[in-house]
């Protein structure tokens, strides 16, 4: 069975070609700047090696069209005819409380789905545009939502409400929501599995940490709680994202700055976080490096970023009564070993010893990064959400 995985976001299309008979990656890429000038795909070929070919992209249909005649095309494609490709799944972003998991996408479900692009007005239409444009290419091809909000809808109430007035969650669904799920339910079965531990009797703090970051908490098999909330701003600090911020203080920022609520909003979630502070990037390679050339701004955003990883996995072993494991992922997660060192320093009273030769050796590879005579098992873990929803998609097939 060949399953195409689509991850449409507002001006990109990632994909990802799986023969499922081995669970193999026959290929992969991406359309950049889609509907703007100077419009791209990269593909990565089967020898390993990448191409990227310029190609005007104005909407979604055209770029998942391209990208179909890349896949069949005689040089750089893989199959002869795209009737090859049995399922289409595809990253959904928003599923609030409509979707506990993934599920065939029919006319009646993605009418449901749009209700929810309120909840995520970027990435939601995005998504249906990525379903639609498949739908309009291939007619009667299987196509299945993976929801990055469903793994955490094992949530209980009292961890994903806010304290606000509670007709806002009856009449809008104001709540906490989560996201990066699909990373998040991935990485902690595979670190069982790795472990050769019970999934379903244990303790684990996910660490998904890239240019955007979440925490969460799975105890036996289920999420119990995440750093991300409503929207994907909430939580620890972020590329771009401030993570946590006083509700006072956005509203004391807006009068200064006579900013709109589109106008806060961008601020919160493009000018904020590592690039706010350091005013250098958002890339932590680059914020490492000036911070070993002394720059005190990058040097204290990577104080603050580590500092407040650190408070999460704190609470979350509170809330969960202890820890069995710690998963590190995604981008940072994988490769800054730094960052690791530093929310694992002192944790000693949790149980949590860092293995520092073996924390320095593991990037973007899995591994145990603790001492042997650790209580809690510390492991890097490389995401595959792509995996997940090809393998959820067969599934459902």
């Amino acid at each position: 069975m060949k399953i195409l995985v689509l991850n449409c976001g507002s001006s990109s299309i990632k994909y990802a070609l799986y023969n499922m008979d081995d669970k193999s990656v026959m290929t992969s890429g991406g359309a950049e700047r889609v509907g703007l000038d100077g419009a791209f795909v990269k593909v990565k070929l089967a020898n390993g090696d990448k191409k990227q070919i310029m190609h005007d992209i104005p909407e979604h249909t055209e770029g998942v069209k391209f990208i179909f005649s890349l896949l069949t095309d005689p040089e750089i494609g893989v199959i002869k005819n795209l009737d090859e490709i049995d399922a289409v799944g595809h990253r959904m972003v928003h599923g609030g409380e409509k979707f506990n998991k993934s599920v065939l996408l029919t006319d009646e479900i993605l009418k449901v789905f749009e209700e929810c692009s309120d909840l995520a007005p970027l990435h939601n239409p995005a998504n249906l545009k990525g379903v639609n444009a498949v739908k309009e290419l291939m007619p009667g091809l299987p196509q299945v939502g993976v929801f990055d909000t469903a793994f955490h809808q094992t949530m209980p109430d009292y961890a994903y409400m806010y304290a606000l007035p509670y007709e806002l969650y009856e009449k809008y669904a104001v709540r906490r929501y989560g996201f990066h799920g699909t990373s998040h339910r991935y990485v902690s079965r595979r670190a069982c599995e790795f472990l050769g531990k019970d999934y379903d009797s244990s303790r684990i703090i996910t660490c998904h940490i890239g240019n955007g970051g979440s925490v969460a908490a799975v105890k036996n098999g289920k999420c119990m709680d995440t750093s991300m909330g409503l929207t994907p701003l909430e939580g620890v600090m972020m590329g771009t994202r401030s993570g946590d911020i006083d509700g006072g203080a956005v509203a004391f920022i807006q009068k200064k700055l006579g900013l709109d609520a589109d106008g806060i909003s961008n601020l919160l979630n493009k000018k904020s976080g590592v690039q706010g502070i350091t005013g250098i990037s958002s890339d932590m390679r680059e914020i490492d490096a000036a911070a070993a050339k002394g720059d005190k701004k990058a040097i204290l955003a990577l104080e603050m970023y580590n500092y407040r990883i650190k408070k999460y996995v704190g609470a979350y072993a509170a809330a969960m009564g202890g820890a069995d494991i710690i998963v590190f992922t995604a981008g940072v997660g994988e490769n800054q070993t730094s960052m690791r060192a530093a929310v694992c320093a002192d944790m000693e009273w949790m149980g949590v010893k860092l293995d520092k030769e073996k924390n320095d050796a593991a990037r973007g590879v899995e591994a145990v990064i603790s001492t042997d005579d650790s209580a809690v098992t510390v492991v890097v873990i490389p995401t595959d959400e792509e995996l997940v929803i090809a393998s959820d998609t067969m599934s459902l097939l």
